[in-house]
């Protein structure tokens, strides 16, 4: 058997609504049995948003701590990572939620194009963020957008900003960004395996390059994201009926290409992250 595959479910976003598919998790309480399904399929990450009361994106520190909370709760030793994207907040806003201390949090360490906008990430609320992080203990999930973000993570993580190993993700398939290809992937695995020798990496695919992404992902050695946040369908014409549906078919993935499921225990042991007491 190969090396255990981490797979991560990005169980909301901050774009899905009821109305693009109706299995995607809103509330708190539908967040957290939405992530304990998916746990029991295989899941040992969570990537987390929070939604206000009208279900539009928001950094509430106080709805990330109930997030938590319940997945502890009910998702026991499951990596839970916070997530201090743009589309939630500005500024330090962003990042008002890593006094909590979750096992990792995702951090995107340049700025690139989106379908309609510019994804924003001065060096210097990049600084704070990975500071932050460091302060609380927080490990990063550096998520690169582009060629750049991989290079400028290693830099950090040679210069003290960010403490190794580092775990990168590779964000494929967005409108204007970096497409779903595959050279370019083999071309991302390769410099990050030159400039950070002891780095693990992980990749998404946005859309319909979800599939596509974690396939490539899994065959190549690598671990891998999946969930309504990025995709909410099977297939053109079929509706995800759940997360845990998407971590299902990663899940068959990995059977395909003899690679073990990681269990929560040997994803904390690959991240080097605390085991639960």
């Amino acid at each position: 058997m190969g090396k255990p595959c981490i797979i991560c479910v990005a169980i909301t976003g901050s774009l899905p609504t009821k109305a693009n598919n109706p299995a995607v998790p809103i509330s708190i309480a539908e967040q957290i049995e939405s992530t304990q399904e998916a746990f029991e399929a295989g899941a040992s990450i969570a990537h987390c948003h929070v939604r206000d009361d009208a279900g539009a994106p928001t950094s509430d520190p106080a709805r990330f701590a109930a997030l938590k909370e319940g997945l502890e709760k009910h998702c026991p030793g499951m990596i839970i990572q916070l997530s201090t994207g743009g589309r939630s907040g500005a500024g330090e806003a962003r990042g008002g939620m890593l006094p909590l201390s979750p096992d990792m949090a995702s951090l995107s360490v340049g700025s690139n194009n989106f379908p309609t906008r510019v994804y924003e990430n001065p060096p210097q609320l990049v600084d704070w963020l990975a500071g932050e992080m460091l302060k609380y203990k927080v490990k990063p999930e550096i998520e690169a957008f582009d060629l750049s973000h991989i290079v400028q993570a290693t830099r950090m993580a040679v210069d003290g900003r960010l403490q190794g190993p580092l775990y990168v993700q590779f964000v494929m398939g967005v409108k204007n960004a970096m497409p779903a290809d595959e050279p370019i992937f083999d071309f991302y695995i390769e410099t990050l395996k030159r400039l950070a020798p002891d780095a693990e990496w992980c990749a998404a695919g946005i859309g319909a390059a979800q599939y596509q992404i974690n396939e490539w992902s899994i065959k190549k050695g690598g671990h891998t994201r999946t969930g309504l946040e990025d995709n909410v369908r099977i297939d053109r014409d079929t509706l995800a009926p759940s997360n845990a549906a998407l971590v299902r078919r990663a899940v068959d993935l990995c059977g395909k290409y003899d690679r073990p499921v990681a269990t929560w225990r040997e994803a904390r042991e690959i991240l080097g992250l605390r085991q639960p007491a």
